[in-house]
């Protein structure tokens, strides 16, 4: 009997854990009766009763396992460690929250039954608020065009892992792993399954602005040389630009010397223009740099405090 592997990142999702894993489990009663389970959480340090409703869950099925982190890893290497903790036949991360649709599920099975190592689940529309969609979407084209690799649009990494692939995951040691990237630069053969993106069940969001740019930085720094492109080739056009002008004025000086005032406006624009452009594209090389830095630091992706239900 082939083994299906649920992973469930959480943190501070104490009013989900219990309903999504009860969900899961009548999911496989009713449509996956065929396959064997495992349930496993990754908690990135909750500080409400999350750990304490995971411990009755374990207790109660030894199907349902838990790690839970010393640290809050952040929203990337949490989920990334979980998919490399899964021993099943396959590994699909569901979001806690309920986002992540429980009936889609047996789609993903049914693609990958059909011989796809990798089926993405990508959403078309979505309940979240319409402006944040919108930005969403123009994102996504965004870093699809300027990446180096193929992107896959709207995907969340929401979808169905063969362990073939996620043994590569596990062979890559990549200290920041984006996952929604290396899909789609290593992965194997796949499909995608379109679906809905529902509103959260319960609790709060933990996105905010720097969890957002924090996400559009690591895809932008890991799959894009625009960036540095741009600062080059920029910065020579404007450098250009700066000695037409500067041997205009000169010109012009030596010419009407007594006539030609070049006042103090024109410099002062200059200045603030070439000092602005030069303090972005270093912020814009800091990111990359901040990208290098933790790869070289080669830090573990994550460190545990516990792990229940692993005693083999």
């Amino acid at each position: 009997m082939k083994k299906i592997s649920i992973m469930i990142p959480c943190y501070n999702e104490e009013e989900n854990v219990i309903p999504i894993s009860e969900a899961i489990i009548e999911m496989f009663a009713k449509d996956l009766p065929n396959y064997d389970y495992e349930i496993l959480f990754i908690d990135n340090d909750s500080r409400d009763t999350t750990r304490v409703k995971l411990r009755q869950l374990c207790e109660g099925n030894k199907k349902i396992r838990a790690i839970f982190n010393a640290k809050n890893f952040g929203q990337f290497n949490s989920p990334y460690y979980g998919i490399l903790q899964t021993t099943g036949d396959c590994t699909i991360p569901v979001c806690a929250d309920f986002q992540d649709p429980i009936d889609v599920i047996p789609q993903l099975v049914a693609k990958w039954e059909e011989g796809y190592k990798i089926v993405c689940a990508v959403k078309t529309t979505s309940k979240e608020n319409k402006i944040m969609y919108f930005l969403r979407s123009c994102y996504y084209k965004m870093i699809k065009k300027m990446s180096s690799a193929e992107q896959i649009e709207h995907f969340t990494g929401f979808g169905l892992y063969d362990k073939s692939f996620v043994k590569v995951l596990r062979d890559l040691k990549d200290p920041i792993p984006f996952i929604r990237g290396i899909v789609g630069e290593l992965g194997f053969k796949r499909t995608e399954i379109e679906y809905t993106q529902a509103q959260r069940r319960a609790g709060k969001t933990h996105n905010n602005f720097y969890t957002l740019y924090d996400a559009a930085m690591l895809s932008f720094t890991s799959y894009t040389k625009i960036g540095l492109r741009l600062a080059t080739f920029i910065g020579a056009f404007v450098g250009f630009i700066s000695v037409v002008i500067g041997l205009v004025y000169l010109v012009l000086k030596l010419i009407y010397w007594d006539r030609f005032a070049a006042g103090m406006a024109p410099l002062i624009i200059l200045v603030s223009f070439l000092g602005a452009l030069q303090l972005f594209f270093i912020g814009l090389m800091g990111e990359y740099i901040i990208s290098m830095n933790q790869r070289l630091m080669n830090r573990p992706l994550v460190v545990e405090e516990e792990r229940i239900n692993f005693d083999e």
